[in-house]
């Protein structure tokens, strides 16, 4: 055969190509998609409502940090947990959980009996079962594609999941002018039917099955299993590395979202609309970041990129902090989004590709600890620098010290660089 012949690889891959050669992905991720919307509707809602209740950037903060508390405390043992659990059966009860929290929320609501406290409580309702969700959800998802394909399909969620923050916003910001916050509430409540629907009809591969088998074979108290995955973590060096990384972009970076309403009301004298405008921003953003990323595949180095996307994540989040208008906040915020997917995913994916089958849930269950569990530092500490010293210099601060963090990592340390 002469090399003429040979069929050239493509320079660029279907974004979406994962999506149709995946039957098991393609349900989990339509069923996903159309629950987000609801989610994000649910989001915009209890961050408004929170605002409206207490009229405070710190209760907003408070509110927020509620919801990822329980992660801090729970979601390590959770780890263990679905490692020794089938992991579509716990997804499928997390999500079955999220539905009725959302039914009691939307009831609070709707007949006058929410207080801040009511919303703090549920917050708090829903990050317990966060807790169990996120390291199910994100290690489920290599049994649905494989280890090549995960990081593709790491993205493509995160492109639904970005798809919904456009949408879920919008019809959120139509929702409450016409009917009221607590609508967004039942529309979300009726969402989580649409993933239950999905996962109903998954049948999880043989490799998934023999993980679990091995899991349980290993038996052992939770503690010892709590054990082995930590050792198994700090022994590993680039994942240690990565592990630290997420937390610093969790306390630091991530709390930018948090404060959004604040942004909106304060900063740039808008409304509810201009809330939604503004996440939908950043999820248009995300959306091309995540397909940008399915369409790599394995051309480029995921370390060297991850770099890159984490320095271009600070510095476009550093200079949103600057703007007064919508018209400029609006495609920063859109950088911001493509920045922090393309951070997301890539840290999420050399994450699961590093991990043995066995420990994958207790390996995503750490990611959730820092990424989300650290979450309420992030929150209450950015609430009270914007409390005290304005909501622009809480976000900017935080872009420095991320930036500062991750390039020691990622530039100074060859470990995750050269993955």
């Amino acid at each position: 055969m002469t090399p003429s012949s040979v069929a050239p690889v493509p320079r660029y891959r279907n974004p979406i190509r994962v999506l149709m050669v995946h039957r098991n992905f393609r349900l989990f991720w339509l069923g996903q998609t159309g629950s987000v919307i609801g989610t994000w509707m649910e989001s915009v809602a209890t961050g408004w409502l929170a605002l409206q209740l207490t009229n405070s950037a710190f209760m907003v903060g408070v509110v927020s940090a509620a919801g990822s508390l329980p992660v801090l405390l729970l979601t390590l043992y959770a780890g263990v947990v679905v490692d020794r659990r089938p992991k579509l059966k716990v997804v499928k009860t997390t999500q079955a959980l999220f539905l009725l929290q959302s039914a009691v929320l939307w009831w609070l609501d709707w007949s006058g009996h929410i207080t801040v406290a009511w919303l703090a409580l549920i917050s708090l309702i829903a990050g317990a079962i966060n807790s169990f969700d996120i390291p199910a959800r994100q290690s489920l998802m290599i049994e649905l594609v494989g280890r090549e394909d995960v990081v593709d399909a790491i993205a493509l969620n995160s492109s639904g999941f970005n798809v919904a923050r456009v949408i879920g916003p919008a019809l959120a910001a139509i929702v409450i002018y016409r009917l009221g916050l607590a609508w967004c509430f039942a529309i979300n409540s009726v969402s989580f039917l649409l993933v239950l629907i999905g996962l109903s009809m998954i049948r999880v591969s043989a490799s998934g099955e023999r993980a679990l088998a091995k899991a349980r074979g290993a038996g052992g108290s939770s503690m010892s299993g709590l054990l082995e995955g930590l050792q198994f973590m700090t022994r590993t060096r680039p994942v240690a590395l990565l592990m630290m990384l997420v937390a610093v972009y969790s306390v630091f970076g991530i709390p930018f979202l948090v404060l959004m309403p604040v942004f909106a009301k304060d900063v740039l004298h808008g409304n509810a609309q201009t809330y939604g405008t503004l996440l939908a921003a950043v999820g248009i953003g995300a959306v091309i970041g995540a397909l940008s990323l399915a369409m790599m595949g394995h051309r480029a180095r995921r370390g060297q990129w991850l770099a890159y996307a984490s320095v271009s994540f600070c510095a476009f989040l550093f200079a949103f902090s600057f703007t007064r208008s919508l018209w400029f906040s609006v495609p920063l915020l859109a950088l911001v989004g493509f920045a922090m997917i393309q951070n997301n995913a890539l840290a999420n994916g050399l994450l699961q590709t590093l991990s043995p089958d066995h420990l994958r849930g207790r390996v995503m269950a750490a990611y959730a600890f820092v990424f989300v569990g650290l979450g309420p530092i992030g929150s209450l500490l950015a609430g009270t620098v914007a409390e005290v010293a304005g909501t622009p210099v809480a976000v900017g601060a935080g872009a420095l010290v991320l930036l500062t963090f991750a390039g020691w990592v990622l530039w100074l340390r060859p470990e995750v660089k050269t993955l």
